[in-house]
């Protein structure tokens, strides 16, 4: 057994299906992203099983266990063990793709290297077992060493097949930061415009963890063809000169490297793709040559919401991704009372992530010195856990008194106790009422007239 090969450690579970299959007269492997991941020192997510027995005889030798029938039409079963699910495919070739990113039908075969030729990257195509060692047919051990995504046989085959294929090559390229093979690289660009035939939620599911690759600026500008393709709202951006001094980069590098520059999370990479997206369109030219792009957030988000809605992206997300866009560029300093007042509009979470989205952007701009940059958003962030250490009165459940307290002191219920208790909370927020039931409840029944 090799160096790498030791690293591939098999979880006890995994093993015993392994065994239970070896045992029936099958030959079995784990394979895929768990092998790949194994190789490349990550902890695997799940665990995958290829084998030569065929659905009915996978479903045989575990009867009497909790299985679940995921897909027997495409041979696979999933077989569970202590509540962790294990997928059991059965070595497979596919049909014709006449819908570009499914098999009409699947054929059961017996040969593991049939079923690896299918797949899609040779780092996606090895299989192991910890008595016969590594399956590695097409060389994806030495693609993963060289940090290489190559398509399995001919690209132009594969992402004919399914589509998907694309989107996929350059997400795993963006996660490991790997270089996309010639020939795979060529393919991709005949081939994109396809990705239209491809569900949405599949596009999104791919793109977020695209977004998040540590190699995310690179791929973003080596296919903007292809971005642009899922998300045709960004096309106007690539190469656009925003023709300012504030700005050192088209409108689409910048939203690039300010992709790169806030922390990894889907909500925040994608605020940072769409956050510009409505320069263009607002864009003009004053007097002295100097561009400009007023009003271009609410355009921004408008585009944001068509873009989340048609990739149907998840309703948390959407609405974190439609406020920061709108609010991107609002002011925000160390000052107590601008803080105060954020705290009100946004809640701690919001604020803290418009404080890492504008630190992305003035980082991607490019004049201002990045040292500087991380200085002004260590303050900001000192200054805002320096206030919330001080318990600071920012929301109506905040304050001292409620609707209930001002209408036992007398107050009627009506709209006007609403705005009486909106006008507490800003006179504690400005420090001219202290956040005492007391000095409120007098200053709400004056303010009610009684």
């Amino acid at each position: 057994m090799s160096t790498n090969e030791a690293m591939i450690r098999i979880p006890e579970d995994a093993r015993d299906i392994l065994d239970k299959l070896c045992a029936a007269g099958f030959s079995a492997y784990v394979v895929g992203g768990c092998v790949r991941d194994s190789l490349s020192g990550i902890e695997p997510h799940d665990w995958d099983i290829c084998t030569s027995a065929f659905p009915e005889e996978v479903k045989h030798v575990f009867s009497g266990e909790h299985t679940i029938d995921t897909g027997l039409k495409h041979g696979t079963l999933t077989v569970m063990r202590h509540h962790v699910p294990y997928e059991v495919t059965t070595f497979r070739t596919d049909g014709e793709y006449t819908d570009h990113r499914h098999p009409d039908g699947v054929t059961f075969v017996r040969d593991l290297h049939e079923d690896l030729s299918r797949r899609d990257f040779t780092v996606n195509s090895m299989a192991y077992h910890p008595k016969t060692g590594l399956s590695d047919p097409f060389g994806g051990q030495r693609d993963l060493q060289a940090g290489i995504i190559r398509c399995v046989g001919d690209a132009h085959t594969r992402f004919t097949e399914d589509a998907l294929r694309i989107i996929r090559a350059l997400r795993f390229a963006s996660v490991f930061d790997f270089t996309i093979e010639e020939g795979t690289d060529a393919a991709i660009r005949e081939f994109y415009p396809t990705l239209s035939m491809v569900a949405a939620e599949r596009i999104w599911q791919e793109m977020q963890k695209l977004l998040c690759g540590k190699a995310v600026r690179r791929i973003l500008m080596a296919y903007p063809e292809v971005i642009t393709c899922m998300i045709p709202e960004l096309k106007p951006t690539v190469g656009f000169d925003q023709r300012t001094p504030f700005h050192a980069y088209t409108v689409y590098e910048h939203i690039a490297r300010s992709v790169e520059a806030v922390p990894a999370v889907p909500a925040l990479r994608l605020t940072m793709l769409l956050h510009d997206s409505g320069k263009p369109e607002s864009f003009t030219i004053d007097v002295h040559g100097i561009g400009h792009a007023h009003g271009h957030q609410a355009i921004s988000k408008a585009k944001a919401e068509k873009v989340t809605e048609r990739l149907r992206v998840d309703g948390k997300t959407r609405d974190t991704v439609l406020t920061l866009v709108e609010k991107h560029d609002i002011l925000l300093t160390d000052e107590r009372s601008l803080l105060l007042r954020r705290l009100r509009q946004m809640g701690e979470t919001r604020l803290r992530q418009l404080i890492e989205v504008q630190r992305a952007d003035a980082l991607a701009k490019g004049p201002e010195a990045p040292e500087h940059v991380e200085k002004v958003y260590k303050e900001r962030c000192q200054a805002l856990d320096d206030l919330l250490l001080e318990q600071p009165c920012f929301s109506l459940k905040s304050l001292a008194v409620n609707g209930r307290d001002l209408m036992a002191a007398g107050i009627p219920a009506s709209p006007k106790l609403g705005a009486i208790l909106e006008a507490l909370l800003a006179d504690v927020m400005e420090g001219k009422l202290p956040n005492e039931k007391e000095a409120l409840l007098k200053e709400a029944v004056q303010r009610s007239g009684m």
